[in-house]
C-alpha cells in the first residue's frame, strides 16, 4: 500500500508540473546603445489575422501602461485593418502626425503541442525471486492503464521601437511563452500583466 501512494503521488507530481505552468518569459534584450528620453507618447500594435484578438491585446496593454504623462494609443485606434498590401507609408504618416515617439510590437511566433506518456503501474511491484512470492503479490495486484498528457504552448515575441529615428531604433525585445492556456482571451490577460511588468522592471516604460 506504501509503495502505491508512493506511486501515485509521483503521477500526480508529473501532472502538476504539466499543468502548473502558466507563463514565463523566455528571453529580455534591452539595448545597451539606447540612452533616448522617457517615452510619452506609445501606439501599441497587436499582429494577428484575426482582428478582433489584435483589438483586445491592444486595448489591454495601453490600458495597463496608460497613465499620467504616458500616453499609449492602441494600434485600432489610428491604423486601417491591415489587408494583403502593408502600406508603411501610411504608418509613418500617423506615427508621425500623431508625435508617437515609441511603439510596442507583439506577434504570435508560433504554437507547439506536445504528449508525453505516462505509463500505467501495478500495485505492489511483484516479488520475483520466490513463486510463492510473486504469486502473492500478483494475484491481489491493481493496475492503472497509461495516459497521454497533451501540452500546449504559445509563443510570443514583443519588440519596442523608438520611433524618432527615421526607420525606428530598436529599444527592447522578448519572447514569452504561455503554457496550456485555456482561451485567447487568458493568453492575452497573461500576456500584458507579463509584458508590464518586464517594461517597467527594465525602465523601457515608466
Amino acid at each position: 500500500m506504501a509503495k502505491r501512494i508512493v506511486t501515485i503521488a509521483l503521477v500526480l507530481t508529473v501532472v502538476t508540473v504539466l499543468y502548473g505552468k502558466s507563463i514565463k518569459l523566455i528571453t529580455s534584450w534591452k539595448n545597451p546603445d539606447y540612452s533616448g528620453p522617457k517615452f510619452q507618447k506609445i501606439l501599441v500594435i497587436g499582429m494577428s489575422p484575426n482582428p478582433g484578438r489584435r483589438s483586445d491585446f491592444e486595448d489591454a496593454l495601453s490600458a495597463q501602461l496608460n497613465k499620467p504623462g504616458q500616453e499609449v494609443i492602441a494600434g485600432n485606434q489610428l491604423l486601417l485593418r491591415p489587408d494583403s498590401n502593408v502600406n508603411l507609408e501610411y504608418i509613418r504618416q500617423q506615427i508621425r502626425e500623431n508625435k508617437i515617439d515609441a511603439v510596442i510590437v507583439s506577434r504570435l511566433v508560433g504554437v507547439k503541442e506536445t504528449y508525453t506518456y505516462i505509463p500505467g503501474q501495478v500495485y505492489p511491484t511483484p516479488y520475483y525471486r520466490s513463486f510463492y512470492g510473486y504469486y502473492g503479490a500478483v494475484w491481489p495486484a491493481v493496475y492503472t492503464p497509461g495516459r497521454t498528457i497533451e501540452d500546449k504552448t504559445v509563443r510570443v515575441e514583443t519588440n519596442v521601437y523608438a520611433a524618432t529615428a527615421t526607420d525606428g531604433v530598436l529599444v527592447w525585445t522578448a519572447t514569452s511563452d504561455n503554457f496550456n492556456p485555456k482561451s485567447a482571451s487568458k493568453v492575452i490577460k497573461d500576456l500584458t500583466k507579463l509584458l508590464v511588468a518586464e517594461l517597467k522592471k527594465v525602465g523601457v516604460v515608466s
